[in-house]
């Protein structure tokens, strides 16, 4: 079999699974628009500001249209918030206070927010440092689904916030779409109103039409270089949920007083409204290369995680590739398929606040711009690979052709 023959018979058996998706990306472009029209957003919108950025009408609405989509009462959307891991932080010190317990329904966090909690690493200024507890609470039925009484059982007098993980992370599970948190939030609700339910959203938004805060979460967080910046924000994160919650979280954003009223941006908001606009179709495209990155790979008898009919929580597709040179050659592969970058070898190294050896594939035109096509790994049994975005299904389809031609040639995959 050639391989233009195996991704050609992988796309024929997604046909069906791609007609629902452009369903939802209609759905999803309503939304949008409809937000846009409700907040009537203008050109003005896109001025730059700079200095104290006082009465920036350019970012409040933006802000506001993000509480809209989110079904929020407010939000925080903000270019010089570095990255998801930066906003998922600033929302855990807005929220937690010395003697907090924080408590984690879905297992262990993301490799960088371990050093954030002060599981991991010694980097000054963490969690731990700051007398807050951590306890977690591993997901059931197979790493399917929410312990829910787990969690209850482990909520104690001084639990200030549980952490809903919505995407897999570096784990072999299932990541969650928004009802399947519902059930959480509600009895959560029930004994504990108190208790602020944050989630962390990064890589989820707009697979479904619906975000968690539509179910109750008091704020969610992702990343801006991720899916709602549709591949045009060149930086910045979001936090949307309950007043209560940001206004806790704008006073570490600033300095309490000062909240979300000051944050000026020099350049353009041009991008980020565009990229907003632009969010649900290139979030379609993503889902389309990972469904059919995991078709041809089941093709090959390989576990991939969801499997290519398997509903979806987020863009990521996770791949056991069984083999550190068959990793190795897939991710080079998408790196020498990228627009930018492209004559770039990508090796193992040890990359800041991960655990393990991490290799990765970014050829983007976003440094680190994750709704652009990237593949990374931990460089650990059983050689998972984490493959997500894109920005076109063809680049994506173009690129998962490079990286089996890659690993054919170094003879970790053989073709009968």
């Amino acid at each position: 079999m050639q391989i233009h023959d195996l991704i050609n018979r992988a796309e024929k058996d997604c046909q069906p699974l791609f007609s629902a998706l452009e369903e939802t990306e209609m759905r999803n472009t309503r939304r949008v628009l409809d937000a846009f029209h409700e907040e009537d957003i203008a050109v003005r919108h896109f001025a730059p500001t700079t200095g104290y950025g006082y009465d920036d009408i350019g970012r409040d609405k933006l802000e506001a249209v993000f509480a809209r989509l989110f079904g929020a009462e407010c939000a925080i959307v903000r270019p010089g918030i570095a990255c998801g891991t930066a906003a998922l932080s600033l929302c855990l010190f807005g929220l937690l206070l010395p003697g907090d317990h924080l408590l984690s329904a879905t297992g262990a966090p993301y490799d960088t927010m371990e050093t954030v909690i002060g599981l991991s690493g010694h980097a000054p200024g963490n969690l731990k440092e700051m007398g807050v507890s951590y306890s977690q609470v591993d997901m059931a039925d197979d790493q399917t689904r929410i312990d829910v009484q787990g969690v209850l059982d482990a909520i104690t007098p001084h639990t200030k916030v549980i952490l809903i993980q919505r995407s897999r992370g570096y784990a072999w599970r299932s990541s969650l779409r928004p009802e399947e948190m519902a059930p959480l939030i509600s009895a959560v609700r029930s004994v504990r109103p108190d208790i602020f339910i944050m989630v962390d959203n990064c890589y989820g938004e707009f697979i479904c039409e619906t975000e968690p805060t539509h179910f109750g979460a008091d704020v969610c967080v992702g990343s801006l270089i991720k899916n709602p910046g549709g591949g045009m924000a060149p930086t910045g994160a979001y936090l949307a949920g309950t007043k209560r919650a940001i206004e806790r979280i704008e006073a570490r954003l600033t300095a309490p007083g000062l909240g979300r009223e000051v944050g000026s941006y020099a350049a353009s908001y041009q991008p980020f409204y565009q990229g907003l606009f632009l969010a649900p179709h290139t979030v379609t495209q993503a889902l389309k290369t990972a469904i059919l990155s995991a078709r041809v790979f089941e093709l090959l008898g390989m576990k991939t995680t969801p499997a290519s009919n398997a509903p979806r929580a987020d863009i990521i597709q996770a791949i056991e590739m069984g083999d550190p040179n068959r990793l190795i050659a897939f991710v080079q592969g998408i790196q020498a398929a990228s627009p930018i970058d492209s004559s770039a070898v990508p090796e193992p190294w040890d990359m800041p606040g991960y655990a393990d050896q991490v290799i990765m594939a970014a050829g983007t035109f976003v440094s680190g711009a994750s709704i652009e096509l990237s593949a990374d790994a931990p460089m650990r049994a059983p050689y998972t690979v984490y493959l997500q975005g894109g920005l076109t299904y063809a680049h994506g389809k173009l690129a998962l052709q490079c990286a089996l031609e890659k690993m054919q040639k170094n003879g970790s995959l053989s073709l009968s």
